[in-house]
Order: C-alpha cells, then sequence, then structure tokens
C-alpha cells in the first residue's frame, strides 16, 4: 500500500467568494463542490478542499505574521505566474525574489487571508 495523495483544506467564510477567487483570479479550476459547505479546487497539480464556517480561520493572522504559509504551489514558471495573477487583479503580496534554498517565490493572499506561496524550483531536486 502506498499514500497517492495529500490534500489540505483551507476554511471559508464565502465559499462561493472563495471558489470564485480560485477559479477567476488564479485559473484553477472547481474539481467538485459539495451542497453549499464544501468544494475541492484543481490546480493542475493537486487538489485542495474548501470547508465553509461561520468563523473566519484563527490561524491567519498568526500564519501572515510569522512568515508561515497555509499552502505552497509549485511552478514552474513563478515570474510569469506573478505576471498573470496581476494582471487578473490578485494582489501580490511578496514579489517574485530567489532564496537561499534556490527557489524563486512569491507571495499572496486568498479572499480568506490565507498566505500561498507560489515557488519555482531553481535547481533539480536530487
Amino acid at each position: 500500500m502506498k499514500i497517492t495523495a495529500t490534500v489540505a483544506q483551507l476554511r471559508t467564510t464565502d465559499l462561493e467568494g472563495s471558489i470564485h477567487f480560485y477559479t477567476q483570479r488564479l485559473g484553477m479550476t472547481l474539481a467538485f463542490r459539495h451542497q453549499d459547505f464544501y468544494a475541492g479546487i484543481d490546480t493542475g497539480g493537486g487538489t485542495f478542499h474548501l470547508k465553509h464556517t461561520d468563523e473566519a480561520d484563527p490561524s491567519v493572522a498568526y500564519v501572515r505574521d510569522a512568515g508561515h504559509f497555509h499552502l505552497y504551489l509549485q511552478t514552474d514558471d513563478a515570474a510569469a505566474l506573478a505576471a498573470a495573477f496581476a494582471r487578473r487583479g490578485v494582489d501580490i503580496v511578496e514579489d517574485v525574489h530567489e532564496t537561499p534554498w534556490a527557489t524563486r517565490e512569491f507571495v499572496v493572499e486568498d479572499d480568506q487571508g490565507h498566505t500561498l506561496y507560489f515557488g519555482e524550483p531553481l535547481r533539480a531536486s536530487p
């Protein structure tokens, strides 16, 4: 037996708004929707879930203030992806930059304030 996927879940107080953000602003695809409280978003390389809750995700401020992330999404061209997001009106929280750990990254926040890192490896993985 083996694990075949890892799926994260983000909480949202506005499921429609979050679906719109990820599909229309970031260009991802709605993978599924279950009633009015749950949905899956297909990133093109994986899936994560959105769950409607009555209260905002309490981790948002902590993650933002401590320099953590809710999701890290790998891309093959961080600069081009950041430019495409900016054209769609997405606010880039941290511009494209190279890191000491050999990635090119940028940061955005979703409609609920979740911190999303997008990273491009600058060298092949061992």
